[in-house]
C-alpha cells in the first residue's frame, strides 16, 4: 500500500508540477507536511544530494524521497510517479503543439504559466533557504523572537550566489566549493 501511495503522490507532483524539478519543492514540502516519510530538513539534504548528482533535481529527488521512506521499490514508485505525467503529456503535446503553438490563447496562457512557476521556484528557494541560513536558536530583537542567521552559511551563500553571477564555471565547481567549505568551516 505505501507503494502505491508514494506512486500517487508522485504522480500528483509529476502532474502539477510545471517548470521543472525546482517546481516539485513545494509539493515535496507538502507531502513532507503531511506524511512521515521525511522531515523538511531531509528534504533540505534531498536537495543537496539531488543537486550534486547528475540527472534531473526533480528526479532524484523523487527517487531519494521513495528510497528513504521504503527502499528501492519506494524508489523506484516515487520516480515512476513523477516521471509518467510529464511522459505522457509530452508525448500528446508534442505532436499537437506545432500546430497550435502560435495561436493568441496559446501565448496568453504560456505568458501566465511563466510567472507563476517562478512564484513557486521562489517560494520553494525561500523553504530552503530558512533551513539552510537560519539556526534553530531564536534572539530577542524588539520584544520580538527572531531566527538567528548563521553567520558562515549567509557569508557562503553571498560568495556562491555572486560567484554564480559573475564566474561562468560549471556548477559543479560551486557544489564542490560549498563541500569542501562545509568540511572545513564546519557549519
Amino acid at each position: 500500500m505505501k507503494f502505491l501511495l508514494l506512486f500517487f503522490e508522485f504522480f500528483k507532483t509529476g502532474l502539477f508540477s510545471v517548470g521543472g524539478g525546482l517546481a516539485t519543492l513545494p509539493f515535496l514540502y507538502s507531502i513532507a507536511e503531511r506524511y512521515d516519510w521525511f522531515t523538511v530538513h531531509q528534504l533540505t539534504d534531498m536537495i543537496a544530494v539531488s543537486e550534486s548528482t547528475p540527472g534531473s533535481i526533480g528526479m532524484n529527488m523523487a527517487t531519494f524521497a521513495g528510497f528513504t521512506t521504503a527502499g528501492v521499490l519506494g524508489g523506484l514508485a516515487a520516480t515512476l510517479g513523477l516521471l509518467l505525467p510529464s511522459l505522457l503529456i509530452i508525448l500528446v503535446l508534442a505532436r499537437f503543439y506545432m500546430g497550435f503553438n502560435e495561436k493568441p490563447v496559446v501565448k496568453a496562457a504560456f505568458s501566465c504559466i511563466r510567472p507563476a512557476v517562478c512564484g513557486m521556484i521562489a517560494a520553494a528557494c525561500w523553504q530552503v533557504a530558512r533551513v539552510a541560513l537560519f539556526t534553530q536558536d531564536t534572539v530577542q530583537i524588539l520584544n520580538l523572537s527572531l531566527p538567528q542567521i548563521s553567520a558562515g552559511a549567509l557569508i557562503l551563500f553571498v560568495i556562491l550566489f555572486t560567484g554564480t553571477q559573475k564566474l561562468k564555471w560549471h556548477p559543479a565547481a560551486f557544489i564542490a566549493i560549498a563541500a569542501v567549505a562545509g568540511i572545513v568551516f564546519k557549519f
